[in-house]
């Protein structure tokens, strides 16, 4: 879904994380500056939000029991931010890797969130028909793995606040070369700003571990049930990007490196 006027939507829909609570007086997401979202032409340089998820923090915690709980229980509809406080929610900058038991979820509803990434655990999730991050203003980008959810028909996504929208086509984040070894290199420990990832363990696109060889990160734009989303690969070959299929209709048509690459016209254009 499109949000060319960012309308008001039903919140019960979706879980309402936008209405604090009486005694929060806080913003319910931290500022994000890394373009204009709403003006075409931001500047020419972007990046990746270098935090780091507190996973000491009582929303995290909290977060980890929901998705226990969610496992357990089998539910088909999942919405973990409706049930943290706002303090808790803007403590959440990522998901756990154990969102990979949520195989029986249907629809995964991230309203709101403060999210800066999401892990490629999500590919687990095969079960996916619906995916609701919408107003997640920090959330730029997805992990190819996503694509691995066969059966996601229907996301409502915040296009705006991606890279490469076709609204106002803020550029990528220039990745790092591509090192045919990971000898220097903990794929456990990434670093965030670099990568964008704090972990890449095995290839976006065949799987196999990438400690036993190379990651060449790429970007590709791809439409994914409803919208054309900006996905970060983690390949572990130049055959396996080879592999990759061709960009979405209007967007880059091959995998890119970022930075100064060009782009299709805006809408504004």
């Amino acid at each position: 879904m499109t949000d060319a006027a960012e309308p008001r939507l039903d919140l019960n829909r979706w879980g309402d994380t936008s209405a604090p609570a009486p005694e929060w007086r806080g913003p319910r997401q931290d500022a994000c500056s890394c373009f204009d979202q709403s003006r075409p032409y931001p500047r020419a340089r972007v990046g990746f939000h270098a935090e780091r998820q507190d996973t000491a923090a009582p929303g995290w915690r909290h977060l980890l029991e929901l998705i226990d709980e969610a496992t357990a229980d089998g539910r088909e509809e999942f919405r973990p931010l409706t049930e943290l406080s706002p303090e808790e929610r803007r403590q959440i900058i990522t998901l756990p890797p154990s969102i990979a038991g949520l195989t029986a979820v249907r629809h995964l509803v991230l309203y709101g969130s403060n999210l800066v990434r999401i892990p490629p655990e999500i590919g687990a999730m095969t079960s996916l028909e619906e995916f609701t991050p919408y107003t997640s203003y920090r959330l730029h980008w997805f992990p190819y793995e996503i694509t691995r959810c066969r059966k996601l028909t229907r996301s409502t996504v915040s296009t705006r606040a991606l890279f490469g929208n076709y609204k106002t086509r803020p550029p990528f984040p220039r990745l790092q070369p591509s090192p045919h070894s990971v000898a220097d290199l903990d794929p456990g420990n990434l670093h965030p700003r670099r990568r964008g990832a704090t972990a890449i363990h095995s290839c976006s696109v065949c799987d196999r571990p990438i400690e036993q060889s190379g990651l060449h990160q790429v970007w590709i734009s791809l439409r994914v049930a409803t919208d054309v989303l900006p996905l970060l690969v983690g390949a572990c070959s130049s055959a396996c990007v080879a592999a990759l299929p061709g960009g979405a209709r209007d967007y880059i048509p091959t995998p890119h490196k970022g930075g100064r690459v060009d782009q299709p016209a805006s809408d504004w254009d």
